[in-house]
């Protein structure tokens, strides 16, 4: 049973100039998703951005309720996303009495976009 569905799009040029800042980066990523952009891969971290806003959406509060460090995007051996929760995020996700969160990432030259399902 779906609980909770999310979607975000952004521009992958926002986020490249955002990240120039150590600050942006440290106040939206974690460490470990850091350590995942390599560099100048402003299309995995603007698709990361559009995730986490995803799954805030799915949880039906956005950011109001929750920081964007306290949703974490990995990817698995084969490059699958899947989601890590803490603090407020994770609270309201158990208050849900779910089992899982999908979500997909896609981008474009221009745009990365994310859905987001809660089960």
């Amino acid at each position: 049973m779906i609980k909770g569905i999310g979607a975000d799009i952004i521009e992958i040029e926002r986020i490249a100039n955002s990240a120039k800042k150590q600050s942006f980066l440290d106040r939206i990523f974690t460490k470990r998703e850091q350590c995942l952009f390599h560099g100048n891969n402003f299309n995995t971290l603007a698709g990361n951005f559009a995730a986490k806003e995803a799954v805030a959406k799915a949880l039906g509060t956005g950011f109001s309720r929750c920081a964007p460090v306290e949703i974490e995007i990995l990817r698995g051996d084969n490059g699958k996303p899947y989601i890590v929760l803490y603090g407020n995020a994770k609270e309201i996700y158990d208050n849900m009495q779910c089992c899982n969160i999908a979500v997909t990432i896609s981008h474009s030259k221009e745009n990365a976009v994310a859905f987001a399902i809660i089960e």
